[in-house]
Formats: structure tokens, C-alpha cells, sequence
């Protein structure tokens, strides 16, 4: 569930994570994923479906979505700008960005956009989670976006295999010398706490990465 520690913040759970007390309740877990399935469809795929307007940096206000949540569904009256606000603050992966009254995802889009999204400290190695029949043709083609506008990569390799285990149960997982690629001109984006975006990486900057011992 969602919650509110008056000291330190939203935090999901029943007890704050930092002092341990219980804080004031916000929504419960069903209504956290119910909330937050539909916040990530408005802010990746189909703003228009709710009527809401979004910029070419994927932004949508914040007050327009809660009057829409409110106005086509009775369930959602108690919806106010600070619980979309805990959601996006909560998030574990970072997945949203908000800006006094304006909110974005900052990946997984379906949708042409100019993110703009910071291209600095990016680490030397990156991760990219496949399948095994996969995997012979991405090292001779590269990767290259699917069903995504940019290929999403993942900052260690627990983070890719945890993202490959949602196709498949043991995934292998691809190295992209993110360092190299960039030299060479290659674009790659920071855009959320674990996951990174690339119009593409070619295959010269990929290799197969032995299982993790901690795995």
C-alpha cells in the first residue's frame, strides 16, 4: 500500500522504511495498481484515449489527469494531486519524472517524443536481456527497437535478468560496451534509476556475459 511518514515522506509499504512508524494511509495496494496501470497507459501510450494533452517531451499535467480520473470514474473521487505525486515519488524504478504541475514517463513510450533526457555519467558497461534463439542474431545485427521506440538497457547485469525474467525463465544477458558505442558516435540516454535508452547499438559493442556467480 501507499503511505505518508510525516517526517520523511510517501514510501510504499506499512511502516516507514526510515523511522518505522506507521504513517497515514493513502491507498491500498489494489488501488496503487489499478492507479498505477493506468497513469503508465496516459503517460506511455494513449493520452488521447482520456482526452489529455501531451507535449513533445512526453509531459502531461498533472491536474488535468486527476480531473479526468475523477470525472470517469466515481471509485477515484478521493483522487488529489498528492497521491499521483506518492506514486511517481515511490516508483522502485524510477519510471516517471514531475515538474511543478507536469508529469512524464521517461521510457517505454510507444510514441514518437524529443525526451531530451540527460546523456551524461552514463556507466562504462550497460546490460540488454534476451532469449537464447535470440541471441546469435542480435550479436551479428545488433539491437535495434521492437515494439519500443529505443531499446532499453539496464544498468547491472541483476537488473537485466531480473527485466529478461518477465519473457523467459533463464535469460541471457548481452553486454554493450556503452563507453566504445559512445565514442563512435552512438547516443545513449539515462532514464531512470536502472534503465537507459539507445536508438540503437550496433553489433560491434556486444558480447555474451557469463551467469553471475551471486545468480
Amino acid at each position: 500500500m501507499l503511505r505518508e511518514c510525516g517526517e520523511h515522506g510517501y514510501y510504499r509499504g506499512e511502516n516507514c522504511p526510515i523511522c518505522g512508524e506507521p504513517g497515514k494511509f493513502l491507498m491500498s495496494e489494489q488501488e496503487l495498481e489499478q492507479l498505477g496501470r493506468t497513469l503508465a497507459g496516459v503517460l506511455r501510450h494513449f493520452p488521447e484515449r482520456f482526452g489529455l494533452d501531451m507535449d513533445e517531451q512526453g509531459f502531461v499535467n498533472l491536474r488535468d489527469f486527476i480531473s479526468v480520473m475523477r470525472d470517469s470514474n466515481r471509485r477515484y473521487h478521493w483522487l488529489r494531486p498528492h497521491h499521483v505525486v506518492a506514486i511517481i515519488e515511490t516508483d522502485p524504478k524510477g519510471r516517471y519524472q514531475i515538474s511543478n504541475d507536469l508529469m512524464r514517463a521517461t521510457y517505454g513510450h510507444s510514441l514518437d517524443l524529443d525526451l531530451k533526457l540527460p546523456t551524461d555519467n552514463i556507466p562504462d558497461f550497460l546490460y540488454y536481456p534476451t532469449t537464447p534463439e535470440e541471441t546469435d542474431i542480435i550479436l551479428e545485427t545488433g539491437l535495434h527497437p521492437s515494439d519500443r521506440k529505443m531499446v532499453h538497457l539496464s544498468r547491472t547485469y541483476q537488473d537485466a535478468f531480473n527485466a529478461g525474467k518477465v519473457r523467459v525463465e533463464t535469460p541471457v544477458i548481452l553486454e554493450i560496451d556503452a563507453t566504445a558505442a559512445i565514442e563512435a558516435g552512438n547516443v545513449i540516454f539515462q532514464a531512470g534509476k536502472t534503465v537507459f535508452l539507445a536508438y540503437e547499438i550496433p553489433p560491434e559493442f556486444l558480447s555474451k556475459k557469463e551467469e553471475e556467480e551471486s545468480l
